[in-house]
């Protein structure tokens, strides 16, 4: 895709920066270090709109060229209001997985659009079904993939989606990190104003 600004997504994610490129756009990478805290009354939608804001507004606004667009987003898995973050260990991954097993989930992820003088940030929201997965599913999975950077402790993509994901309501590609056709758009609106 041929836009008038320089894109920057502010992600390390390979996920995220596979995803973009898919979508045809040409963009450089830059990080800035931050932690992922939030308020505690904070609430799903919130807590991703709140740090991508904050992804974006590590950048000063010194830092931006007025020929950029800088990308934040973040991703969250809520099941019945609590949040799963990304599993420490080998251990937690497992009580994540046999936590969402036969259960339905939300995936949120949280994009902010930044320029000099213009900022924008919106959330998406994907439903996970997961079917009943045995202990030896569990373990399988995280001997093999060990999804320590993900939310929730598993990633779609991977052998644990195809083998026990029956089915979700919303945009895959969120799940994966980034709503693509949302993003998309609101991009597109960006350009504009």
């Amino acid at each position: 895709m041929s836009v008038s600004k320089r894109i920057v997504l502010a992600s390390g994610s390979p996920r995220r920066q596979q995803l973009l490129a898919e979508m045809g756009y040409r963009f450089t990478v830059r990080l800035k270090e931050g932690d992922e805290n939030f308020p505690e009354h904070l609430r799903g939608a919130e807590v991703a709109l709140f740090l991508c804001k904050k992804k974006a507004l590590a950048f000063a606004e010194n830092e931006l060229r007025p020929d950029e667009i800088i990308i934040t987003a973040d991703t969250i898995v809520c099941l019945n209001d609590e949040i799963l973050n990304k599993p420490a260990n080998r251990e937690e991954a497992i009580a994540m997985l046999q936590r969402l097993s036969g259960k339905k989930h939300e995936v949120i992820t949280g994009v902010c659009l930044r320029s000099t003088g213009k900022f924008k940030a919106f959330t998406d929201c994907t439903e996970v079904y997961f079917k009943s997965l045995s202990a030896e599913t569990i373990q399988h999975y995280v001997d093999h993939y060990k999804p320590y950077d993900k939310a929730g402790g598993y990633g779609i993509q991977e052998w644990i989606g195809l083998v026990g994901i029956q089915k979700i309501v919303g945009s895959y590609f969120n799940v994966m990190g980034l709503p693509t056709a949302r993003l998309n758009e609101e991009l597109k609106e960006f350009l504009k104003l």
